[in-house]
């Protein structure tokens, strides 16, 4: 029998999803509490390998067990077992067909970044931080070029082990409230560290280090070393997974929800 489910998590204590010897990981601690719900080792896949001190609003998994149990066990029972900071917000059967990672259409991610000459404190591990001005319009028109099917070498980590960089973003958005933002980016899939690294650009050609072709030179260079370094993990939410309706899954419109008034378009 196979499972999928859905996780929300607040990636600041752990050493990101994937399960590492002697540290705390996302995908260490569900399994833990999976296992001692099924009495019986329990091994998960995701949708996607968040980095440490990135968080999720539907992280998408999936594990297979031949214990049978109801699937309020797999919610509530599995909540219980967990720390604070990692939720299971729905379970489902599905076909064993179904897999988290290979089944997704489309994956979307969320950063929130404050834009203040003081760094925040309450959000010092949920929010990226800019003390530079930025300029909405050049921040929106980067956000722009960086639609659509391109090679994102520029943009990948140097440990990224993908075989191809080539990815196509179908979204990327960004909305300004007063002086802080939120980008929404949605792409078949996203390459080691590459949504970070966009924003690096990203903010450098907002507060005009760089003109806005800068966006098209590094596209069309793909060189890594090009690029400015890569920005912090802190504002970075994995918001949705997309699937063909064939799964059945609940459908998801995961948000960041800021507590200001958007005055962007």
């Amino acid at each position: 029998m196979r499972i999928a489910a859905s996780l929300e998590y607040d990636g600041q204590f752990f050493c990101g999803w994937q399960k590492q010897p002697d540290v705390p990981t996302i995908q260490g601690a569900i399994e833990l509490a999976l296992s001692d719900i099924a009495q019986s080792e329990i091994t998960t896949s995701a949708a996607g390998r968040t980095d440490s001190g990135v968080h999720a609003l539907g992280q998408t998994i999936h594990f297979d067990t031949d214990i049978i149990r109801p699937i309020s066990a797999w919610i509530k029972g599995v909540n219980s077992l967990l720390p604070k900071s990692i939720r299971v917000q729905w379970a489902k059967e599905v076909s064993d067909d179904f897999h988290s990672r290979h089944s997704a259409i489309l994956r979307e991610y969320q950063y929130l970044l404050i834009n203040s000459t003081i760094n925040p404190a309450i959000f010092n591990s949920y929010a990226g931080w800019n003390f530079y001005p930025l300029k909405y319009d050049l921040v929106k028109m980067a956000c722009t070029k960086l639609v659509g099917e391109h090679d994102f070498s520029s943009f990948r980590s140097s440990e990224c082990q993908s075989l191809s960089a080539i990815r196509n973003i179908h979204y990327f958005d960004v909305k300004q409230y007063n002086n802080d933002y939120i980008f929404t980016m949605r792409a078949n899939g996203f390459l080691h560290h590459q949504i970070r690294n966009m924003i690096a650009a990203i903010i450098l050609i907002g507060r005009e280090g760089k003109p806005l072709d800068f966006i098209d030179f590094l596209l069309t260079q793909k060189d890594r070393k090009l690029a400015p370094p890569t920005f912090m993990p802190n504002g970075l939410y994995l918001s949705n997974i997309t699937y063909d309706e064939k799964w059945g899954l609940p459908s998801s419109n995961n948000q960041l929800k800021f507590f200001g008034n958007s005055i962007g378009n």
